[in-house]
């Protein structure tokens, strides 16, 4: 099943600060929702163990995360792979940009992923509200780190 996702998020910091913060292991492993481990690899990424529960499926995913299109400060494309054993798989990237925007900064979020097996299997409205719902929650830490 596919999905996309987009939005954005006013940020009360430069540019700068909100970049570095997003290539900041410590920061991304405590913004994302679940996240068990998060470790840098030596080809630009994380290697990750992420626990998350959807409707009724509950999963631990293994996977690997990669940067690529850098562009300090503006953005990069972060791509990921995911197994989550009988709960099936997911894959995806998202573009994300970075603009000075209020004395602060607007980040820009466009995800396109995939996902296969038993998650797949919960329809299109659950996933999608998940989706959100854990979206909405990394952004939601990730500011706090950002201001704090």
């Amino acid at each position: 099943m596919a999905m996309t996702m987009n939005g954005e998020v006013q940020l009360a910091a430069p540019r700068q600060a909100v970049w570095d913060k997003l290539n900041d292991p410590e920061v991304l492993k405590a913004s994302i929702p679940g996240c068990e481990e998060l470790e840098v690899t030596e080809d630009q990424g994380f290697r990750a163990t992420v626990k998350v529960k959807v409707g009724p499926v509950s999963a631990r995913f293994k996977g690997k995360v990669t940067l690529s299109d850098l562009d300090p400060p503006n953005g990069y494309k972060i791509t990921g792979e995911g197994e989550g054993g009988v709960a099936g798989f997911a894959k995806g990237g998202a573009d994300v940009a970075l603009s000075d925007k209020d004395g602060g900064t607007l980040l820009t979020y466009n995800v396109e992923a995939q996902i296969g097996g038993k998650l797949a299997q919960l329809g299109q409205r659950l996933i999608n509200g998940s989706a959100k719902k854990l979206a909405d929650e990394f952004f939601a830490n990730f500011a706090k780190a950002v201001q704090g």
